[in-house]
């Protein structure tokens, strides 16, 4: 059985997947697509080795995906497509799990709240549907830029943008939920 992997080596894993466009946008021509696909699939493999979830899985086998793709096809356009498999793949694993209860969202809520009442069931239901939606729009707008935009705009949409967009979301939800939390505590 492998061993998990030191701390410094989950940082690095971990900002290889967060800054995955930067990384393509800055040594793209100065390296082979197929070195910078593998450094890809290294990280996730590294995740994968500490953290066996569901999304750990699906970002590896979003890298797989890309890495064979840019190395049988030997272009670095297919470097790419990462972002959009990884907009697919949460969309599949949260609407999945609306399909198949408890909700992505649910199962973080329990984490902190082991006894959630209903409506906070029905609440997490909503947000988990919010997410596939932002899931839908966000990764077609990583198409169309892995298709149209150029590096530069592809790279400041995927490496940047869409994760201020998260957060906005998350931030969002988060002020609402207090909100609705507080009417609940009222009522009570």
């Amino acid at each position: 059985m492998l061993s998990r992997p030191p701390l410094w080596l989950k940082i690095i894993a971990i900002l290889t997947l967060i800054l995955y466009p930067l990384l393509v946008f800055t040594l793209i021509g100065h390296i082979n697509a197929s070195w910078l696909a593998g450094l890809l699939l290294l990280a996730a493999t590294i995740k994968l080795l500490w953290q066996r979830s569901a999304m750990a899985w699906a970002v590896w086998l979003c890298a797989l995906l890309i890495t064979c793709a840019t190395v049988w096809g030997g272009t670095e356009r297919t470097l790419r497509y990462y972002p959009v498999a990884m907009n697919s793949a949460m969309l599949i694993l949260f609407a999945a799990s609306l399909k198949f209860p408890p909700s992505i969202v649910e199962r973080i809520a329990r984490l902190r709240e082991p006894e959630l009442p209903a409506t906070a069931i029905a609440y997490t239901r909503t947000v988990t549907q919010v997410w596939c939606l932002f899931f839908i729009i966000n990764g077609s707008i990583a198409l169309a830029t892995a298709l149209w935009a150029s590096h530069a705009v592809w790279a400041a949409y995927n490496g940047f943008i869409a994760y201020v967009l998260m957060a906005l979301l998350g931030g969002c939800e988060w002020l609402i939920r207090q909100r609705i939390r507080a009417k609940h505590l009222q009522s009570a």
